[in-house]
């Protein structure tokens, strides 16, 4: 694996936090507006979207894919209730690990604290290059950026959903990808 969250993953698995299995069908929900979930979950198959509902009208935020750690960031972070929409696309299954257990472990272990710092840079930057796609006018602009960046998403997410996520009509995304 060279995904960079391969060594949490393998971490998580060597010190036996996962809690359980889940298995979400396609269409179902792990989680809605208004919970907290104290979980972090390993996509160990399928896809999640997360999205928001403003005005109405579905945004999707990001995409969880096979070998992701999925979590709605402002709960894990917070504690407080999620804004967000967190459905699998296609079945999923996902194993929890408890926030609390894992953030134990890996504060009490030198090098993956480094890591997990790693991580967080790595995140952190995502979030700044989906704010940048969000703020690009230009519809062929955003598909660019985004095709360069994250290739996967054209190859396992359905055109509907990637149109969502690139603020474009469906009929947009075709012609840009023609």
């Amino acid at each position: 694996m060279s995904h960079p969250l391969a060594r949490l993953h393998d971490y998580v698995e060597q010190h036996h936090l996962f809690q359980r299995t889940i298995v979400l069908s396609r269409g179902e929900h792990l989680l809605l507006p208004g919970a907290t979930d104290p979980n972090i979950y390993y996509v160990a198959s399928g896809t999640l979207r997360y999205y928001v509902t403003i005005n109405d009208e579905e945004q999707i935020i990001r995409f969880g894919y096979k070998g992701d750690f999925a979590l709605a960031l402002d709960t894990f972070i917070s504690g407080r209730s999620t804004i967000f929409h967190a459905q699998a696309l296609r079945k999923c299954t996902l194993r929890p690990v408890r926030r609390s257990e894992l953030w134990a472990k890996i504060m009490g272990d030198p090098s993956m604290s480094e890591y997990w710092q790693q991580i967080i840079s790595w995140m952190l930057l995502g979030q700044l290059e989906r704010e940048i796609d969000l703020l690009t006018n230009d519809p062929a602009s955003r598909y660019q950026r985004v095709l360069m960046r994250s290739p996967r998403l054209f190859q396992e997410i359905p055109a509907k959903y990637i149109a969502n996520y690139l603020r474009m009509t469906p009929e947009t995304l075709s012609r840009l990808k023609k």
